[in-house]
């Protein structure tokens, strides 16, 4: 009988209480009985593609796909039956037989589901021919798509759709025809969610790590590398560590193992930004112009105003984004104090972001006659890569610091990686640029973005007599909500924070991959845990930038400052590619 919600029912022979209106798969799950799945992903893709999920139940002659059927008062599921073991094989080997099986050189080698299933299957021949379409790759933007190995499990097109409400990504033809393909490829925003929930290689970021290494083996460079806030939360979940705590200082020592010159934290930038960004939006209020200012640190976001809302551009602030502004001063403050030309010097990012390849390319981020602020961008994907490739031990290791001293940072600089810290921290600086005075260090803690269930949160604070009414908000689809209720004058905010990814850049496309785990929430908590470990958590205070500003920068909004620290928005538009080499296409 149905009671409280609750349903009888039998699972392989187990009686169990299942919700009412929960599907076959999730009531599996929830009492830990595997059934296998390659398209499922919950409440974004429930379609039942695959058809690797059929289980039997009794009463229905036909095998059923237990991700998208619900439970029943009184059904009996079995979900290891001959028939149902032939039926996955066979669906299997089918899709096998259309897919690129050159496991071994393969992006997704030993991270993929469709290579884990198979083995877990035991499935060693495939009966049919291996039919591939032989479409060429393009590898020489940021996103890279391998048609070969796509499955058709529509991943990609759900999460582009339903979460980044983009619809890069669609089916076309039908029948044997049917492919998924890049139906608006040109206004991607490069936010990478379609590759951390690709079961396969069949979409992966464009591979920078021999780049990396040929400016490292080149003794006429000065390699630097830059390490973004949220790469410290994942830098070592692809690799095997053998209890070794992942630390910071083991971070900075194993990227040091791989060749660097110096080991630099892209958040000591994070502290600039704030000075810059709070400074423009002091100014701003000042003068008392109308509508928000958008945050501009996420290329994501950026390329994603510019393509559905242009009429909004010239409301972003104009100051670079972190990786941007450490090039810039790598490049020119940082130079002079090595005293070496900067063309000698080769800026290399780690960021758990996609977008941010394609950022370093645009004619507005090219301050020196020296190419671009930043020379080469990789994934936290590709870090790990690096450091397998090169067989350095972690556990081995001991902790060191970043260099200085553009390896100083503070608690607020740490924050940049997870929704609603570019606001707080911003929030924290404001409030002393404009009374002279620090706030308690919690006090904008409300800004917070919490939980999937809110399109964006909403706060007013009082900063020195005026009301400053703020917005922070995570996920395109959110943020095409947000923009659409400012166009329409239903809600009007002073300071507006967005980043493209779900949870911030702690959710990036760039960051590793977990099958059926989203960790933005923990990996925040780490970061929110760093900033309460600081011992300086406000960006003015950082030493670094203060002798940086008293005898490089003069003082914020500066026009050193201005021409090195700020883009114009206007140098370039939508759709814009550059290829690896550099060439717009």
């Amino acid at each position: 009988m149905v009671s409280n919600g609750m349903v009888s029912m039998t699972i392989d022979g187990v009686k169990i209480q299942a919700r009412e209106g929960a599907t076959i798969l999730e009531t599996a799950r929830e009492h830990h009985i595997d059934i296998p799945t390659l398209c499922y992903l919950k409440e974004i893709n429930e379609i039942g593609a695959c058809r690797v999920c059929l289980v039997e139940v009794e009463g229905i002659d036909h095998l059923v796909a237990a991700c998208n059927n619900q439970v029943a008062e009184g059904m009996v599921v079995n979900t290891d039956t001959p028939r149902v073991r032939r039926a996955r094989i066979s669906n299997l080997q089918l899709i096998l037989s259309r897919h690129d099986r050159r496991c071994p050189t393969c992006f997704r080698n030993g991270t993929c589901q469709l290579q884990a299933l198979t083995d877990r299957l035991c499935v060693h021949e495939i009966p049919y021919e291996n039919k591939l379409s032989g479409d060429a790759v393009d590898g020489r933007f940021p996103l890279v798509r391998e048609p070969d190995k796509c499955i058709s499990c529509l991943r990609c097109v759900s999460t582009c759709q339903k979460v980044q409400g983009l619809g890069v990504w669609d089916l076309v033809d039908s029948g044997s025809r049917a492919h998924v393909d890049g139906a608006a490829e040109l206004d991607c925003t490069y936010c990478g969610q379609c590759i951390t929930h690709c079961p396969t290689g069949a979409l992966h970021e464009r591979d920078d790590t021999q780049k990396v290494f040929d400016a490292i083996y080149d003794p006429e460079k000065i390699v630097i590398a830059q390490v973004a806030p949220a790469v410290r939360t994942s830098w070592a979940e692809g690799l095997d560590l053998k209890g070794t705590t992942p630390s910071v200082g083991r971070m900075v020592a194993a990227i040091r193992r791989l060749g660097f010159d110096y080991v630099f934290d892209t958040d000591f930038a994070a502290d600039v930004t704030i000075m810059e960004e709070g400074s423009e939006l002091l100014h701003r209020l000042a003068k008392g112009e109308q509508g928000p200012m958008f945050t501009s640190c996420c290329p994501g976001w950026v390329r994603f105003i510019k393509e559905r809302h242009p009429n909004l551009l010239g409301h972003v602030s104009s100051t670079k984004s972190p990786q941007q502004i450490f090039g810039a001063l790598a490049k020119t403050y940082y130079a002079q104090l090595l005293d070496v030309d900067p063309a000698r010097i080769f800026v290399v990012s780690y960021m758990p972001c996609v977008a941010k390849k394609m950022e370093a390319a645009y004619p507005d981020m090219h301050s020196t006659e020296a190419g671009p602020d930043v020379d080469a961008v990789l994934t936290v994907r590709e870090l790990s890569r690096q450091l397998r490739s090169r067989f350095v031990n972690v556990d081995l290791l001991d902790e060191e610091e970043f260099d200085r001293p553009l390896g100083v940072a503070t608690g607020a600089g740490h924050i940049f990686g997870v929704t609603g810290g570019v606001m707080e921290a911003a929030l924290r600086s404001a409030y002393y640029l404009t009374t002279g005075e620090n706030p308690d260090v919690d006090a904008f803690r409300e800004v917070r973005h919490e939980g999937p269930d809110r399109l964006w949160r909403e706060k007013t604070f009082d900063l020195a007599g005026h009301t400053l009414r703020i917005a922070v908000t995570s996920g395109l689809k959110n943020a095409d909500a947000l923009c659409r209720a400012i166009e329409r004058g239903e809600v009007d905010y002073d300071f507006v924070e967005v980043m493209a990814c779900p949870g911030g850049c702690v959710g990036g496309g760039g960051q590793p991959i977990h099958e059926g785990e989203e960790r933005a929430a923990d990996r925040g908590g780490t970061l929110r845990a760093i900033d309460r470990a600081s011992q300086l958590r406000f960006s003015h205070e950082n030493p670094a930038v203060q002798e940086c500003y008293k005898t490089y920068l003069g003082e914020p909004l500066s026009e050193r400052a201005e021409r090195l620290l700020h883009s114009d928005h206007t140098a370039w538009s939508m759709p814009f590619r550059v290829t690896a080499d550099g060439q717009q296409a």
